[in-house]
């Protein structure tokens, strides 16, 4: 006979990220250039 198991819910907590990840991320992606040649693709950070 199968064993039943039961599984917990997860909490329902909302998970905010810091603002200083926020940042970063926003930093980075205003820094990053992506130039196209031919089938090759450069990724530059524009510091």
């Amino acid at each position: 006979m199968a064993k039943l198991y039961t599984q917990k819910e997860l909490a329902n907590t909302k998970m905010l990220p810091k603002k200083e990840t926020v940042s970063f991320l926003l930093n980075y992606s205003k820094l990053l250039k992506i130039i196209k040649v031919g089938n090759l693709n450069f990724e530059i950070l524009a510091n």
